[in-house]
């Protein structure tokens, strides 16, 4: 599939979730990253959109330990995730 066209599902299905705060979580962690994504990274981000928005929005607020399939590097930059912009 072409590029473009993956990261164009990949948005959708990350920012229609079913809630809006896992749209917002999920969404906003793929906005923040997606585009310096390599490959693999997408079909690791593609997976864990299979799992259920209750079990990801726990692993990235690190209410529920993250099971050993999703931990690495970007379990890590999800949880470090921030939606507040600094003041200027």
């Amino acid at each position: 599939m072409d590029r473009d066209i993956r990261l164009k599902r990949l948005k959708f299905r990350a920012w229609h979730r079913g809630t809006r705060e896992a749209d917002m979580m999920i969404g906003g962690f793929f906005d923040a990253h997606a585009a310096a994504w390599s490959d693999s990274q997408l079909d690791w981000f593609e997976a864990l959109l299979e799992e259920q928005d209750v079990d990801i929005m726990a692993w990235g607020l690190r209410a529920l330990p993250v099971p050993e399939i999703w931990q690495g590097e970007m379990m890590n930059a999800f949880q470090r995730l921030d939606f507040i912009a600094p003041a200027i």
